[in-house]
């Protein structure tokens, strides 16, 4: 769909700078760009690539000044990106109604505006709200809740009395509610510890694919509204994250540990059971959590430890075969003296 930049501006919360009557037919990168398209730049470099692109427009900084194109200015470049993305690039609308393949239990509440896709099984006392897309294949075990405009997609599993709140994306093969690894030993083998507990994700959430979500052994696993799951996670069972964090691929959380709001686990980063990590605290990549972590701070490695202190371990290291050679000739040297 074309829009003028001056259309764009409005939408993305920018100012036009040159004819805001051009029309733009697509989004590119600078590279790929065609006349009529729109690109973006970060800075000055970027910019520099757009000016010799053959796009029409850029969305650049508040600073930026072009002779060459028509410039959507804007205060935040990555925010008005992904604006202009959404709407050039709409997903596809799904009709609202039910698929002949599908199995809906004859207790379930679907809303009339929600789309239930191929081969589906939605059970006894599911509650599926307003424009609720399920794709293909998807499982909703009974009692469960699903909020307005959540999507899932093809192959998540909801097991029974998910609760997933309003505008919630879960990508494809996911699985939210299997049971935690929950087990005692009794002198001879491992007996289950049954997991009798919930899901519970809030609004604005996004779960990546193939993630899992434990449900809670006796109370409830808690995934806080704006919190954004990447790919092949894993959250144990009675684990709560709170609002607004960040999860990215890989990440293993055990069970019982409470995150704050604001939080940031990069990729592969390992969280032993039971730990408050709190608010606004960033754990590197491929670290090992063992201890709690107070507001704000950055961690890394493995164990993990203040961010600060491990440099300074690491710089040591980097120092320690050197160390070692220095070591073993004044050991040497000094086996001499006491042979005098």
């Amino acid at each position: 769909m074309p829009f003028t930049a001056s259309e764009i501006a409005e939408l993305i919360g920018g100012e036009v700078v040159g004819d805001g009557n051009t029309i733009l037919k697509n989004f590119a990168p600078a590279e790929h760009a065609q006349p009529g398209d729109l690109t973006f730049a970060e800075n000055d470099e970027y910019l520099s690539r757009a000016e010799q692109s053959a796009a029409t427009a850029v969305i650049a900084d508040k600073r930026s000044s072009s002779q060459k194109k028509v410039l959507i200015r804007v205060a935040n470049v990555r925010i008005a990106f992904a604006k202009a993305l959404g709407l050039f690039f709409q997903e596809e609308a799904k009709p609202p109604g039910v698929h002949p393949t599908a199995v809906i239990a004859k207790t379930a509440q679907v809303d009339a505006t929600a789309h239930i896709g191929p081969h589906c099984v939605v059970g006894e006392r599911v509650k599926i709200a307003a424009r609720v897309i399920l794709h293909a294949g998807n499982f909703v075990g009974h009692h469960a809740v699903i909020g307005e405009d959540t999507c899932l997609f093809p192959n998540v599993t909801v097991y029974p009395r998910g609760k997933i709140g309003r505008r919630v994306r879960i990508h494809a093969n996911s699985v939210i509610g299997a049971d935690g690894y929950g087990f005692v030993f009794d002198g001879q083998k491992h007996l289950k510890i049954p997991q009798i507990g919930d899901v519970i994700i809030g609004d604005d959430v996004e779960v990546g694919a193939g993630v899992t979500i434990a449900r809670g052994a006796l109370g409830s696993t808690v995934i806080g509204q704006g919190t954004k799951i990447d790919n092949l996670v894993q959250i144990a069972h009675n684990v709560r994250i709170g609002e607004h964090s960040l999860v990215v691929a890989q990440v293993g959380i055990a069970g019982s540990t409470t995150l704050g709001n604001h939080v940031i686990l990069a990729g592969q980063a390992g969280v032993a059971g039971h730990l408050k990590i709190g608010n606004h605290v960033t754990v590197a990549a491929q670290a090992g959590v063992m201890n709690d972590i107070p507001d704000g701070e950055k961690w890394l490695g493995t164990p993990a430890q203040r961010a600060m202190e491990m440099k300074r371990q690491f710089i040591a290291m980097r120092h320690l075969p050197e160390a070692l050679k220095r070591l073993a000739r004044l050991e040497k040297h000094g086996d001499k003296d006491d042979e005098r």
